[in-house]
């Protein structure tokens, strides 16, 4: 199978997406990451642009080994001089020239002829060369040229001694057959096209860059421009992770491959994400948060089943982690059980349908119901939490002068365990105590105190949320007419919970491994 070159422009065009500037140091980062990734070739910038963009094309160059360095270039002498000092100290640098050929840039942009076009291309490439052996050639808006005149410029610049040959949809407008066509044309009417690789760099202001794309490979493109997460100028390019995606998962229909490394797609899509702040869309391909999540029932039933049924990629594949079968209001009881299986639950049918209606009910308020929601509803509705830990007393010291103390009692068993702490608060010291106690340390992520009787002897409810640093999430409900006892009894009830989660993550590890 041939093997499609993957030329990475994310710290070039990429960087060119509104608010998305990088500085040197992320930029390194990246690169270093897109060398993991495996791309062939890495577009670090555009070197005239600011002395900063020259720094980053430089420190790239010296620091990261294995992909080609690029730089951007104008076909102008101040550009090309300037690309190929920052692209000097890589052991496989390459200068990229670029020059507009169709009539509306020639008209309008640059003011000059087809015949000045055709002379400033062939010199461009020619100067480039005498800096560097790796020349690629851009006619900027391609798809938008005359085809006779296109082919033209592209045989002079191979001739010149371009090693590649980008024919780029510069602004999003061609459709797959017509962007096919376009490179089939290229690649049979220019006599010396096969001394060149051809390239393409396709836009997405029409949602076609990935199409195109794979258009272009199917008619004899070896190199595909494109950017972590589809970034860049205007609607952005053609999405890297998509179009090897694309490439591996349909083989059979494209008959090619590339050099990635897959398994770091999604590492990369949220390092890009981070470090230029653009926010990667929920459903996204390939690296979307909902990618491989699943919730409609019928989905979720056909998944429990055989994972085929809905998902023609594993997400494993990508560096995702595994299928998340997300649980709401449109999930089925398959679904739901199989979740409380995970969590360490045997269920008989019907306390299956009574856990199974309480769910529903909840679904009905809440866009997703969590694994704490689950562990919640099974402990109101089938079993009590064993009491790991009873409050048996509370002593607190505070005042307006004072660093609030509290001296908490557990028992634990037959074992009574005491503990003080000092605190921001009668609370917080409380809690402390009670972190000394169970050798927990427990973030506060909530707290609600709510009266359930009236009166000044009102009786106080107080809701808690925690979570623990080894551990996920759990809440915690205690009453009292003292607001401090209640908010005690509260966390040694969410305290209690968390302990019982983990015995039942634990049984339900030892039956998985037994299986």
């Amino acid at each position: 199978m041939k093997r499609i070159i993957i030329f990475d422009t994310t710290l070039r065009d990429g960087e060119q997406s509104p608010g998305a500037s990088l500085d040197i140091t992320s930029k390194i980062e990246i690169a270093k990451q897109l060398a993991r990734l495996g791309v062939d070739v890495i577009e670090a910038g555009f070197p005239i642009a600011s002395k900063g963009d020259f720094d980053a094309v430089s420190k790239v160059a010296s620091h990261v080994k294995g992909p080609r360095i690029c730089g951007l270039a104008r076909a102008t002498k101040a550009d090309i001089e300037t690309c190929a000092r920052a692209v000097k100290k890589s052991k496989k640098p390459r200068i990229h020239v670029f020059l507009a050929t169709s009539n509306i840039h020639m008209k309008y942009k640059l003011k000059k002829a087809e015949s000045e076009i055709l002379r400033q291309a062939e010199w461009a490439v020619k100067f480039a060369r005498g800096f560097c052996d790796d020349v690629e050639f851009s006619p900027e808006d391609a798809s938008r040229s005359d085809r006779d005149f296109l082919c033209r410029v592209v045989e002079a610049v191979i001739e010149a001694g371009a090693k590649t040959v980008n024919i780029p949809d510069t602004v999003g407008y061609a459709v797959p057959i017509e962007f096919g066509s376009l490179i089939k044309t290229v690649r049979t009417k220019v006599p010396n096209s096969d001394k060149a690789i051809l390239s393409v760099h396709c836009h997405n202001d029409l949602g076609l860059g990935v199409s195109n794309s794979l258009a272009a490979i199917e008619n004899g493109a070896l190199q595909v421009e494109c950017t972590i997460n589809g970034i860049g100028e205007r609607a952005g390019n053609a999405s890297l992770e998509e179009i090897v995606m694309a490439i591996n998962i349909r083989r059979d229909i494209l008959k090619c491959t590339t050099s990635i490394n897959t398994q770091e797609l999604y590492k990369t899509s949220r390092l890009v994400s981070k470090l230029t702040g653009i926010v990667v869309q929920p459903n996204k391909a390939i690296v979307g948060h909902n990618a491989f999540r699943h919730e409609a029932g019928i989905h979720q039933d056909g998944i429990l089943k055989k994972r085929t049924t809905y998902e023609i990629m594993k997400p494993q594949d990508v560096g995702f982690g595994e299928t998340r079968l997300v649980l709401g209001k449109h999930s089925g009881r398959h679904a739901f059980s199989e979740r409380l299986k995970k969590l360490g639950f045997e269920l008989s049918e019907k306390d299956i349908l009574k856990a199974f209606q309480r769910f529903k009910n909840l679904a009905d308020k809440k866009k997703e119901i969590f694994d704490e929601d689950l562990l919640a509803i099974v402990e109101d509705e089938i079993i009590s939490i064993p009491e790991t830990y009873r409050l048996e007393d509370l002593n607190i010291v505070s005042g307006k002068k004072i660093m609030p103390q509290a001296t908490v009692e557990l028992k634990k068993g037959k074992n009574i365990l005491k503990k003080s702490s000092s605190g921001d608060g009668p609370v917080d010291a409380c809690y402390k105590a009670i972190d000394k106690i169970t050798g927990l340390k427990c973030k506060l992520l909530d707290y609600s105190l709510n009266s359930i009787t009236s009166g000044k002897d009102a009786l106080g409810e107080v809701s808690i949320r925690i979570k623990a640093t080894k551990g996920g999430e759990v809440s915690g409900r205690g009453a009292s007419t003292d607001i401090i006892e209640a908010s005690a009894k509260a966390y040694v009830n969410a305290v209690n919970r968390l302990f019982f989660a983990k015995s039942r993550k634990a049984k339900s590890k030892r039956k998985s491994l037994e299986l």
